[in-house]
């Protein structure tokens, strides 16, 4: 972000924003929205914030940055079960931004609120000192009573993810020039698969029905598989164990693997992943199985809910893992 603009912030929402606006957002000239909620629903909230340095580097792409700041949130909601309704956006520019920075950022965040059905509805636009920051809220509903909270996994329930696990943490690395030489091994398509990956997260929104109707709790895995499916047993008061030879990966992810074993704990605990994980009765895995086929995301069983009091296991052929982290922590 280099130069400088010489818009105010009413100049500003009123050229980049407020053509974004849905329903219930009164084209950001009020200090408020409205958001109706269908009779016999229930409003799902989230909010995440994304800061430059931390959660996307400086120079990456404005449409890159807007994009995983909608779709870190929009990811939070599909693992509830819900279906987007719109969201609120605070902008924290720091000195420097120019209107082709922020054209690009608006285009991109329009196409995905548009793609997704989930609307602008308001928010803030400020100047800071600082990085880039950006805070999203987004709000979703579900059918009354069928949220699916994190906390629901019971004994002898399967654990299982949708998608595939480690590519984004394998495109930091090598978005960052940090990639050791398992890099080589790789085709370009498959580098810029992965890179891809980390940029553009993709929330698994196609899965909200199969989730109410199957999941006993489920969140994304946003930290780390290992440490997140940790964090999501110890709500229960349980352990588990998971199978790590069981981890769905991408053909990329594969060829890296092959070229270093070692990747392997990148994999399990790296973060960005924005995949579905979630505990299902033993008694419905076939058709929850099913029916995230039918939407165009396949899941895949990694494991099983343990006993009370106890921790979470990684095994693999040789035995049990233990990795130096289990996930990415912000403290």
């Amino acid at each position: 972000m280099t130069g400088s603009s010489s818009l105010g912030e009413d100049e500003l929402i009123a050229r980049f924003l407020a053509p974004l606006a849905g329903e219930g957002g009164f084209g950001l000239k009020d200090d408020t929205a409205l958001l109706a909620v269908p009779d016999g629903e229930e409003l799902v909230l989230t909010v995440d914030a994304v800061v430059a340095g931390v959660h996307f580097l400086p120079d990456d792409p404005p449409a890159s940055i807007a994009r995983k700041a909608l779709r870190v949130n929009l990811s939070d909601l599909a693992a509830k079960g819900a279906v987007p309704r719109g969201f609120l956006l605070v902008l924290a520019l720091p000195s420097g931004w120019t209107e082709g920075w922020m054209a690009d950022f608006a285009a991109a965040l329009g196409e995905d609120a548009a793609a997704y059905a989930c609307p602008l509805l308001g928010g803030d636009t400020v100047r800071t000192p600082g990085p880039l920051t950006l805070s999203i809220t987004a709000f979703g509903t579900v059918p009354q009573g069928t949220m699916v909270p994190r906390t629901g996994a019971r004994q002898g329930d399967a654990v299982l993810v949708s998608g595939t696990i480690g590519d984004a943490a394998l495109g930091l690395a090598l978005h960052t020039g940090k990639a050791g030489a398992w890099a080589d091994a790789l085709t370009q398509e498959e580098r810029a698969y992965l890179v891809d990956r980390y940029l553009h997260p993709r929330p698994r929104t196609n899965l909200t029905a199969a989730l109410r109707a199957s999941a006993r709790a489920a969140m994304d895995v946003s930290d780390g598989l290992a440490g997140d499916c940790a964090k999501m047993l110890r709500t229960a008061g349980l352990g588990g164990e998971i199978d790590l030879s069981l981890l769905p990966l991408s053909a990329a992810a594969r060829s890296a693997l092959g070229a270093d074993e070692t990747l392997l704990e990148t994999i399990a605990t790296g973060g960005d992943d924005y995949e579905i994980l979630c505990t299902v009765p033993e008694s419905g895995v076939a058709a929850f199985t099913e029916a995230a086929r039918h939407a165009g995301t396949p899941v895949t069983r990694i494991g099983t809910v343990g006993a009370p009091g106890g921790r979470l296991v990684l095994r693999d052929k040789a035995g049990e893992r233990r990795f130096t982290r289990g996930s990415y922590g912000h403290f």
